[in-house]
C-alpha cells in the first residue's frame, strides 16, 4: 500500500465521530429496523430451523440454520450480523432467511463473541470458528458442505473480509469451500473506530488493529466478491469499501463495488428482503455458480 495519511487525519473530533460512528451520522437508526420487523417475525414464526445450535462453549458461539426444502446436498449462506463488534444478536435478522430459503439456499445466521466482553481478537475467532464448524457439521442439515457463501453488514463485513484472510489450508480445509462473499457498508481498518466513543466498548490497541487490520492482511481465498456500501453514508464510510476493493485488487481478486443510492447505513439491510435486489442477486449467483 501506498504511505499516505489517513483520511480522517485532519478531522476534529466531532467530523470524525459523524464519518466512523454511523449511529452518529444516522441518529434514527432505530427506526430502520421497524419496517423490517413484519418480515423478521414471519421468519422465525414460520420457517423452523434449528435455534441456538452451538459451536462452542463460549455462550455466543451459537448458530440458528435454516434448512432449505431440497432433496439434495444445497447451497449454504452464511450472514454475520453488524453492530461495531460490540452489538446486536441473530434473531433480529432471521428475515434474511426468510428469503433466501425460498430461493434454495440453506441459510445460517451467525452469533459471535463481542466487545468488551471478549476483544476484537475474539470476536474474529469466534465467527472463522462458526465457519470451520459449519462446514463440519452442515451435511447434517442438508447442506453442502462446499459450497458455503458469506455476508455481512458493517462490522459483520469485516468478519468476511476475515474468512477471505484466513488460511484454511492450515485448518485441513480447502479454501475453495468459500464460493462467494458479499459485504456490505463495511469497516475493514479498525484504525478510525479506536477514535471514536464506541472505543469504550471496543478496547482497541495498536497491536489489536495490527492483528484485524483486512486492508493489508492478503487474501487467501480467491472466490467471487461483491462489496456495498449505502449512497448516504458519509463520504469516508463509504470509501472504506473502495479501499477493500482497491485491496482486493492488488492481490488480483476483481470485486464488484456498488454504491446503492437511497441507502444509509441502517436501511441498507433493506434489499435482504428483495429477491430481485442487488444484494440478494450477488448471493444467489454466487451459491448457484457452477
Amino acid at each position: 500500500m501506498q504511505d499516505h495519511p489517513s483520511l480522517w487525519t485532519n478531522l476534529t473530533p466531532e467530523e470524525h465521530e459523524f464519518q466512523y460512528n454511523p449511529q452518529k451520522a444516522f441518529p434514527d437508526f432505530a427506526q430502520s429496523r421497524v419496517p423490517r420487523e413484519p418480515a423478521n417475525k414471519k421468519a422465525l414464526e414460520e420457517l423452523g430451523g434449528h435455534r441456538d445450535v452451538s459451536y462452542g462453549d463460549h455462550p455466543l458461539r451459537t448458530v440458528d440454520i435454516y434448512p432449505a426444502n431440497s432433496t439434495n446436498p444445497a447451497p449454504v449462506h452464511v450472514f454475520y450480523h453488524g453492530g461495531y463488534w460490540r452489538a446486536q444478536d441473530k434473531t433480529g435478522f432471521a428475515f434474511i432467511a426468510g428469503v433466501l430459503v425460498e430461493l434454495g439456499i440453506t441459510t445460517i445466521i451467525a452469533n459471535y463473541e463481542l466487545c468488551p466482553e471478549s476483544t476484537l481478537d475474539g470476536v474474529a475467532d469466534s465467527a472463522l470458528a462458526a465457519l470451520e464448524w459449519i462446514h463440519h457439521n452442515i451435511a447434517d442439515y442438508g447442506g453442502d458442505p462446499n459450497n458455503l457463501t458469506i455476508s455481512g453488514h458493517s462490522a459483520g463485513a469485516h468478519l468476511v473480509a476475515e474468512a477471505l484472510a484466513t488460511d484454511w489450508s492450515a485448518r485441513n480445509i480447502d479454501p475453495a469451500f468459500l464460493r462467494g462473499a458479499v459485504a456490505v457498508s463495511g469497516i475493514y481498518d479498525p484504525t478510525p473506530a479506536m477514535m471514536t466513543s464506541v472505543n469504550e466498548e471496543l478496547q482497541l490497541t495498536p497491536q489489536i488493529i495490527a492483528r484485524r487490520n483486512v486492508e493489508v492482511r492478503p487474501p487467501l481465498v480467491a472466490c467471487d466478491v461483491t462489496l456495498f456500501a449505502g449512497g448516504r453514508e458519509p463520504w469516508q464510510w463509504i470509501d472504506q469499501t473502495y479501499r477493500y476493493a482497491h485491496h482486493l485488487h492488488r492481490h488480483d481478486i476483481i470485486a464488484e463495488v456498488h454504491v446503492l443510492p437511497p441507502f444509509g447505513h441502517f436501511d441498507i439491510l433493506m434489499p435482504f428482503l428483495d429477491p430481485q435486489s442487488a444484494i440478494i442477486q450477488a448471493i444467489t449467483k454466487k451459491s448457484f455458480a457452477p
